[in-house]
């Protein structure tokens, strides 16, 4: 029998998780990227693997990667390309807390049609969306990582927001005052943090209602997340207009023009009016 797509994209990125954790057991030196953030053989080592994977199966889909990005290969893209981040999280990867992730989206005409989001260290790992004919992938879906394989697969799906007040996503490590501004205008009965694309995922899972992040964000850290937010019934829109995240990768790109607005991540759009920036 003949894998399907979407079982692939899963089996590729629990593989990168797994050379993740063999680099996470033992001593590693960090270096640092030219915009300062951290950097390990981990992400080169998980990238390495994710791109042989994609290379074989889609080899006409163009991938954007970003330790490839960052070493000057950044492709033209049409319609359809991949986004890859093989380790989202570096910061809660070398915290050891276990908060970091593995990445990859499929992007068709600026919307994340598919997306895998794995956490090694966690054993968890979700996914949303369909590619092609994939059909009975469509929905979002959380399952467990044992011995290599995925299992105890559930359907995931955002939930009604409580009457009783918000359950509100805040980075661990990037906390803006523009984000604790809009937090401190809600009715939050609770704000929770957590690393990584976990934020989007728990969005997706039901476990909050929204994600604000109005702060610094690259393509490839949201949109393997953004893929399950929206396959789980939730919204990924601009922080400043309410409107639908498109991605896009303009013609002789740059990584600058890979940095993505301000964004939230909600359950329900009819949180959206509370959601407008203060005067």
């Amino acid at each position: 029998m003949i894998e399907d797509h979407a079982s692939y994209l899963i089996r590729l990125a629990v593989q990168a998780g797994d050379e993740i954790l063999k680099v996470y057991a033992e001593p590693f030196e960090v270096e640092n990227k030219a915009d300062g953030s951290p950097v390990t053989k981990a992400d080169a080592a998980a990238e390495k693997i994710i791109l042989a994977g994609l290379a074989d199966r889609f080899p006409d889909i163009p991938v954007v990667a970003e330790e490839a990005v960052e070493a000057g290969h950044l492709p033209d893209v049409a319609g359809r390309y991949f986004l890859v981040d093989p380790l989202d999280g570096t910061k809660e990867f070398l915290k050891k807390n276990g908060e970091f992730t593995v990445n990859i989206a499929l992007i068709d005409e600026g919307r994340p049609v598919f997306g895998v989001v794995s956490a090694p260290a966690l054993d968890e790992i979700f996914w949303g969306g369909h590619i092609e004919a994939d059909t009975a992938r469509d929905g979002a879906f959380r399952g467990r990582i044992s011995g290599g394989e995925v299992v105890d697969v559930q359907p995931i799906s955002v939930r009604t927001p409580p009457e009783a007040g918000l359950s509100v996503l805040a980075s661990r490590s990037h906390m803006s005052d523009e984000t604790a501004d809009l937090i401190g205008r809600l009715n939050v009965a609770e704000t929770l943090s957590v690393g990584s694309s976990l934020k989007l995922c728990w969005v997706a899972a039901g476990r909050a209602d929204l994600y604000p992040r109005l702060a610094p964000t690259m393509q490839w850290d949201i949109a393997a997340g953004d893929a399950v937010v929206r396959a789980a019934g939730g919204a990924v829109v601009l922080a400043d207009s309410g409107e639908a995240f498109v991605y896009r990768v303009p013609e002789n790109a740059s990584k600058d023009d890979l940095r993505n607005p301000h964004f939230i991540a909600v359950s329900e759009k009819s949180l959206l009016p509370g959601l407008a920036p203060a005067a």
